[in-house]
C-alpha cells in the first residue's frame, strides 16, 4: 500500500524547476527571434502605439521587449 503523505513536487505552487530563465541566460537567446514573437510585438506595438520592433531581434530581447510592452498596454 503506498503512503499517501509522500510529497508530489508536481502539487508544488513554485516548483524549483527551470520553467522559467532569464532569457539572458537562454541557450538559444542569440538566435533569430520567431514569427510567432514577431507577429506578437507588432501586435504589442500596435496596442500600445509605438514603432514595431526591428526585425532583427534575437529571441532573448523578443521576450524582454513583449514583457516590456505587455506591461505597457495592461495584459
Amino acid at each position: 500500500m503506498a503512503d499517501e503523505t509522500l510529497h508530489n513536487p508536481k502539487l508544488d505552487e513554485h516548483p524549483d524547476s527551470n520553467t522559467e530563465k532569464d532569457p539572458a541566460d537562454w541557450v538559444s537567446g542569440g538566435d533569430p527571434m520567431t514569427g510567432a514573437q514577431a507577429s506578437y510585438l507588432t501586435t504589442l506595438a500596435e496596442e500600445a502605439k509605438v514603432d514595431a520592433p526591428s526585425a532583427d531581434l534575437s529571441k532573448a530581447d523578443a521576450s524582454i521587449m513583449i514583457d516590456e510592452l505587455k506591461k505597457k498596454v495592461g495584459h
